[in-house]
């Protein structure tokens, strides 16, 4: 027997849509190797924790408009392009001794082929579609308040937004 579900009870019903991902920290390339004998990692992630993954769960985006959208954050979180919000932990310099920090820090080569790749898509995308694609995808924001801040009329970013992940498909060479 299945129980029908009000619409108060729907209201209250657990918002977060859970799935398995592989770890960041291990990249899609270690995870391809299982018979390699690794240890795959994975960790749960809240689908709908992002405007982009929210949009996707709920059937708005394709998979590979969604998956192009993860690349680009995935680049710009690569690239350490979010600003930041506490100290750096970096190593200090010492006043004399063995223990002074090397001098001048450098970018790893992973950062700046991120933030090369990074800037690449944006540029590809062009000025009218790197806006809105940003907004989303990188900063956070939901389609209403992007297309506010961008003085754009209402239910007109979802539709730029796809235009610029169909775009950053084609730049990434996913498969379509």
């Amino acid at each position: 027997m299945t129980k029908n579900i009000t619409r108060s009870e729907k209201k209250f019903a657990d918002p977060r849509l859970l799935a398995e991902r592989a770890h960041p920290q291990d990249g899609e390339e270690r995870n391809d190797r299982r018979s390699a004998g690794r240890r795959v990692r994975s960790v749960t992630v809240n689908l709908s924790e992002s405007p982009l993954g929210w949009l996707h769960a709920r059937g708005h985006l394709s998979d590979r408009q969604f998956d192009a959208g993860e690349k680009l954050r995935a680049d710009w979180e690569r690239a350490h392009l979010a600003p930041r919000i506490t100290m750096r932990w970096d190593a200090t310099p010492v006043s004399g001794g063995k223990r002074l920090a090397p001098a001048g820090y450098s970018e790893t080569e992973a950062q700046i082929a991120a933030k090369q790749r990074f800037a690449s898509a944006i540029d590809h995308l062009g000025s009218g579609l790197s806006d809105i694609a940003w907004r989303i995808i990188c900063g956070g924001e939901g389609t209403p308040a992007a297309e506010k801040n961008l003085g754009w009329p209402a239910r007109s970013g979802k539709l730029v937004l796809k235009i610029a992940l169909d775009r950053l498909a084609d730049f990434y060479r996913l498969p379509g």
